[in-house]
């Protein structure tokens, strides 16, 4: 928890931070309107309260009601409480009207009263953050940044609706995790989530798809990769679909909801019409983005922690991280996000030696990873000089599936989350390689 003070008198700022940091809870300062806008756009993802003061001195451009206008229209979830050393009643009332939670007087500040303002606007955000996390885990979500909270806030917010949802985010994000957890929330639940195949529905598009999907949800997941022809047709009955729900019309079509998600920007692809911009605004009628781990590495130690639970509980043993294994993986930059680190995670815990595991024991097995993927890439292009580029890719890419699969015994999933590939896109790579992935599962 984080409390903003908003005022001019460096004093008073001074006086409130120290009280609310001797009730366990973090406080910044800010002095002028400006500083505070500039600060709130670098660090307003963080705060979860904000005093304000009223008035603040001679020559500056805003005054307080102004701030707490642009305040509410750009961080509305964050509560405010006015401050003043002249109250009056038009200036509460303009404060309320314009969204200010509280309102209290200089002159009666006490270190009781700052607790119980504080106890009764964060404690309650306290709880709900606390349950919204608790819920998330369930479905595999896992951290306790804001970043997640705001998450599981759209999460449950767009769940109860009958809205089709795009879900946005890089590789490894979650996507799919989201939109279960999605479902699970609907009150189209008692449905299992059907997960279309897209490079399936490109090559095989069937319409009746949709009948078997009727009072539930089908997950698009991948659809920057539709291909235009299937977009043209989808675009029909998914029309017919919204008009049925949206109108109650008695259309012979079957009660859907979509959810799709994209690694890809569908706005640059309409752009060079590569979508169609009528499907994306059936299908986007509103959008949860999921952040790359690198905006919230906070929740790098929850996750690592979940991992090892889950890896203790299904093997019955009993291995952990040092806090300094924990750091080293925390400073990391995880491009392929939740997904790579728990690859990471699973196959430091399932080769480490001991059940305590150092930072340079994790540093060496990442390592040796790493050099395996190397060595096997140098192998390729020491003897591939008279082949062009494109044909050199392809071989590295079919070795490192290859690789790969042997690892896993020929379970896809398992090959995709380790390969931070969708499963869907493995299955194009194995038709396109001519891989046999009976040969993968007979290997023992």
């Amino acid at each position: 928890m984080k409390v903003l003070i908003i005022d001019d008198s460096v004093d008073f700022n001074s006086t409130i931070a120290d009280i609310i940091r001797s009730l366990g809870i973090e406080a910044e300062s800010i002095n002028t309107p400006d500083d505070a806008i500039n600060y709130m756009l670098r660090e307003g993802k963080n705060i979860d309260l904000i005093l304000l003061d009223v008035e603040f001195g001679f020559g500056e451009k805003l005054n307080g009601l102004d701030l707490l206008n642009v305040f509410r229209r750009n961080y509305p979830s964050i509560p405010v409480v006015m401050i003043t050393g002249r109250a009056t009643i038009e200036i509460a009332v303009r404060a309320t009207k314009l969204g200010a939670v509280n309102f209290i007087e200089k002159n009666i500040i006490t270190k009781a009263k700052i607790k119980a303002i504080l106890d009764s606007i964060l404690l309650p955000n306290r709880e709900h953050d606390e349950k919204t996390i608790r819920f998330l885990e369930q479905y595999g979500i896992i951290g306790k940044s804001k970043i997640i909270k705001e998450l599981g806030n759209n999460i449950i917010k767009f769940a109860n609706t009958d809205l089709n949802v795009l879900i946005t985010g890089k590789t490894g994000t979650g996507k799919k995790l989201i939109a279960n957890c999605l479902h699970k929330l609907s009150n189209r639940n008692k449905q299992e989530l059907m997960i279309i195949d897209i490079p399936n529905l490109n090559s095989n598009y069937d319409e009746s798809l949709f009948i078997y999907a009727d009072n539930g949800t089908i997950l698009l997941d991948g659809i920057d990769k539709l291909s235009i022809f299937v977009q043209q047709q989808l675009l029909f009955p998914i029309e017919n679909i919204q008009l049925k729900k949206n109108t109650n019309t008695d259309l012979n079509y079957p009660n859907v909801r979509f959810i799709s998600t994209t690694i890809k920007d569908l706005t640059k692809l309409i752009s060079n019409d590569l979508f169609s911009e009528q499907l994306y605004h059936r299908l986007k009628e509103c959008e949860i983005y999921i952040p790359p781990l690198n905006t919230h590495q906070e929740d790098i130690p929850y996750i690592i922690q979940y991992f090892i639970n889950e890896y203790n509980n299904k093997y019955s043993r009993n291995k952990y991280f040092t806090p300094n294994a924990i750091n080293y993986l925390t400073e990391q930059q995880w491009l392929g996000n939740v997904r790579e680190l728990s690859t990471y995670i699973r196959l430091i815990l399932q080769t480490a030696d001991n059940d305590t595991i150092e930072a340079t024991e994790l540093i060496k097995i990442m390592n040796t990873h790493k050099n395996k993927i190397d060595d096997d890439i140098s192998s390729i292009l020491s003897v591939s000089a008279v082949k062009t580029l494109k044909e050199d890719i392809d071989e590295i890419n079919k070795i490192k599936i290859e690789n790969t699969l042997i690892n896993t015994r020929g379970n896809v999933s398992k090959a995709a989350a380790l390969l931070g590939i969708s499963r869907e896109s493995v299955h194009i790579k194995i038709n396109k390689y001519n891989i046999n992935i009976k040969d993968f599962r007979k290997k023992e």
